[in-house]
């Protein structure tokens, strides 16, 4: 067989070992000032989408029960995980030892002024901050950030350069936006912090992913 046919088929054998979203794609190097962002859903998305832990490929979760509008792009970290390290600090915090990880990727939302039509991307932001959000007994962070070098949002470097108007559309969509008819979801943000306290708790994240893996290799 000559190289000529074996290298379309080289490039088909590439397509079927596309990166696992959560654990084949690195945070980045200069993280967590600079980090890799995997986009699962846009404004304009009408269902819920969510990567499939197993498959890595987006699923769709649920169609949205209320015209609730995603204020920005929203995905996770790659190669994190909400467990031990980052419910110690909303314990910490809150003076609540009945607080857990929720088991899932580190969240982040992302602003731009750029129309992003679909996710399934990857997107480097800069975190400037984020909502300590707890579901139940579970920590739920959300990370705010910008897109990387973003004409508009760029040139925020943390919480306190965002208007008021689009913190307050991102609390709305958070608290809101897992409601069902007839049911009351016991949810709340208790604080928005700054980009200090956000790269704590990527970094946290990040140790908990660590642990996550190395007790799935030796376990």
């Amino acid at each position: 067989m000559s190289r000529k046919t074996l290298d379309p088929i080289g490039k088909l054998m590439g397509l079927r070992y596309k990166s696992h979203p959560w654990h084949g794609v690195d945070i980045g190097e200069n993280a967590p000032q600079v980090i890799t962002s995997f986009i699962e859903m846009v404004p304009t998305d009408t269902v819920k989408y969510e990567a499939d832990k197993a498959s890595g490929y987006l699923s769709i979760d649920r169609p949205q029960k209320f015209s609730s509008i995603l204020p920005a792009l929203y995905g996770f970290i790659p190669q994190t995980y909400c467990s031990k390290n980052v419910a110690e600090k909303s314990s910490s915090v809150l003076k609540r030892p009945d607080i857990i990880g929720d088991g899932d990727p580190l969240d982040i939302c992302i602003l731009t002024e750029k129309e992003i039509t679909h996710g399934d991307i990857l997107v480097q932001s800069v975190p400037i901050g984020g909502f300590r959000m707890i579901d139940g007994n579970e920590a739920d962070d959300k990370i705010i950030a910008v897109m990387k070098n973003d004409a508009v949002y760029g040139e925020y470097k943390d919480i306190t350069d965002v208007p008021k108007a689009v913190i307050d559309r991102l609390r709305h969509y958070f608290l809101t936006y897992k409601d069902m008819p007839g049911e009351k979801r016991d949810c709340e943000i208790t604080h928005v912090y700054n980009k200090k306290e956000a790269h704590d708790v990527i970094n946290r994240a990040v140790k908990d992913y660590r642990n996550f893996v190395e007790n799935l290799l030796f376990s």
